[in-house]
């Protein structure tokens, strides 16, 4: 059955015309020897990276920003956010700082395969980091999301969250499109953990494409993940008052004169030399005994949530 699934996906992925169309030649020079394999490279960054096109840095819209800078959200939305079960969040949101640590990744992110492709192997985030990294549930409901038109979706946010006309018109427009749940009291039963990978792999795939200027997403993740598993690339500090029973991220400095980057932002040297002793491939073994390994991190497969729909495939994680 197994097989008989991945033969039936490969060849929906080959003629799927959402993920570029397959090269009409063999190979590109930097790049896939098999262009069946990365059907979309052609207009993949890296493809115009090895042409001598370099992109413009990134501009990361991160989600995170919503919790003010003492790291607590709006007095008018702090319950609703204990309600739903994302207040871990609170105590974890990082200020993305270097944006070129972010955009050395996404260029070796491909959507076929849903991982980054680095010298030591392929690596992805998942379900377990997650867990770890945010403290949220990564087993529980899986939500479809109602599509609205603009107008009624002001409305409700204006009516659930108490916000501003003038607000709600703005996040609608950000978060590109109206889609809304109209009943929170359910919102607690959601698999958040499911949603934010979801999320994080279709802003990955978005970002990776040379067309591309922005990332968006809950950019928190992806950038303590690489905190976690990559300790030579960057130089961030943890932070020395970190709780282990807290989120995982959380040990991770927030004040931006802690965050400077590398001047010049050399990532793609330091990518390039990556070997298997730099890669910290087990990080949250301390962290075992507040957040366990769930056999559901192990999944293989398509995760929907909402309109997205992302293939998850943790046995490719070297």
């Amino acid at each position: 059955m197994t097989g008989v699934a991945d033969v039936v996906h490969t060849e929906g992925v080959a003629t799927d015309a959402s993920l570029g169309s397959p090269a009409t030649h063999e190979g590109f020079p930097g790049g896939p020897r098999d262009p069946s394999v990365l059907t979309g490279y052609a207009e993949h960054v890296a493809h115009n990276i090895w042409s001598g096109q370099e992109r413009p840095d990134l501009k990361m819209v991160s989600h995170g920003r919503k919790v003010d800078k003492i790291g607590r959200p709006a007095p008018e939305i702090e319950g609703v956010v204990a309600a739903i079960g994302l207040s871990p969040l609170i105590k974890c949101s990082v200020i993305t700082s270097d944006p070129r640590l972010i955009s050395a990744f996404v260029e070796r992110w491909h959507r076929e395969s849903s991982s980054f492709h680095l010298p030591v192997g392929e690596l992805k985030i998942t379900l377990d980091d997650v867990a770890s990294l945010l403290h949220v549930p990564i087993i529980d409901v899986l939500h479809e999301f109602e599509l609205l038109v603009t107008l009624d979706a002001i409305g409700l946010l204006t009516e659930l969250l108490e916000v501003s006309n003038e607000e709600a018109t703005a996040e609608t427009r950000q978060a590109g499109g109206p889609q809304a749940s109209r009943d929170l009291t359910q919102a607690g039963e959601f698999a958040w953990g499911a949603a934010a990978l979801a999320h994080m792999y279709n802003h990955l795939n978005d970002a990776s494409q040379a067309s591309t200027r922005q990332m968006g997403g809950y950019i928190t993740l992806l950038q303590c993940w690489i905190y976690e598993h990559f300790p030579t690339v960057h130089r961030c500090v943890v932070d020395d008052a970190y709780d282990e029973g807290s989120p995982r991220a959380s040990r991770w400095l927030t004040g931006k004169a802690h965050m400077t980057g590398i001047k010049g932002a050399p990532y793609r040297t330091r990518m390039d030399a990556l070997t298997v002793t730099d890669v910290c491939w087990m990080p949250y073994a301390e962290h075992r005994g507040v957040r366990g390994f769930d056999l559901i991190s192990s999944y293989t497969g398509q995760l929907r949530w909402g309109q997205i729909v992302v293939y998850v495939r943790p046995e490719r994680v070297i």
